[in-house]
């Protein structure tokens, strides 16, 4: 079994997440052992969201899930790195592809690319 250090955040690791095929670093959420053992389980990117204080399956409410291809750990087993296959073409509850779509150039921000998706329509 997996020893990941949970104890560094209070029972929380940064989990990366990145598109299996493009490479593109889609968003940065947190889990708990049991996010991770439910994304171990069904395969399905499940997270613990810390605003609403439970468990967070990516995709339940938009249909934007996130099917996991591979998991890698950093070298002291406190982060890991989800490789997956985003279904739907969004990861972001804004609407973009992924959270990283603000770009930061000579001290200002710039959105690059268009929503997917209106979360108006999706989250109401």
């Amino acid at each position: 079994m997996v020893d990941l250090n949970f104890d560094k955040m209070d029972g929380l690791i940064p989990a990366i997440v990145q598109d299996h095929k493009s490479g593109d670093v889609l968003m940065l959420a947190f889990m708990t052992k049991e996010a991770f053992l439910h994304t171990l389980s069904t395969k399905k990117a499940t997270f613990y969201s810390r605003s609403r204080k439970g468990l967070w399956i990516k995709g339940e409410t938009s249909g934007h899930f996130q099917i996991v291809k591979e998991i890698f750990t950093d070298c002291d087993n406190d982060t890991v790195l989800l490789k997956v296959e985003q279904i739907g073409g969004a990861a972001c509850h804004t609407g973009y592809a992924g959270c990283f779509f603000k770009k930061i150039e000579d001290n200002e921000i710039s959105i690059v690319g268009e929503p997917v998706f209106d979360p108006k329509k999706v989250y109401k």
